[in-house]
């Protein structure tokens, strides 16, 4: 399979402002703009890296969500990598027949994501670039 780059990385954080102050204050960083996932149950803020990349941070909107028991399963940090190819269909050909477990390949919407399990307790998200 053929990956283009790193398209973003998202990191869980439990408190989006403190999160924010450090990316912004202590790395540097410019704050892009922020936003509610109600779907996703998330508070997310992206800071631009250039070339298309950036790093996302999420808070929670609950422990049920996703990002709330990786939290507390886990704590803070990295909850997902986003890697992007050109053809979204393929790789969701090449990685099933790779045995890797996929999640929401039956309706990709130009996404889909590799199982932890089969990445070695990594969430790998796939996109379509």
């Amino acid at each position: 399979m053929d990956y283009k780059w790193i398209d973003h990385i998202v990191i869980a954080v439990k408190d989006l402002n403190q999160g924010i102050s450090n990316y912004q204050n202590g790395m540097g960083m410019e704050l892009e703009r922020t936003d509610v996932s109600e779907k996703l149950g998330i508070k997310q803020a992206f800071f631009n890296l250039g070339n298309g990349t950036h790093i996302e941070l999420v808070e929670p909107l609950g422990p049920e969500t996703p990002v709330g028991r990786k939290i507390e399963r886990s704590g803070e940090g990295v909850h997902l990598v986003a890697l992007a190819v050109e053809n979204i269909e393929q790789s969701i050909k090449e990685l099933e027949s790779n045995g890797v477990q996929l999640i929401g390949a039956d309706n990709p919407k130009g996404q889909v994501f590799l199982h932890p399990k089969s990445t070695n307790g990594v969430l790998i998200q796939i996109v379509e670039k």
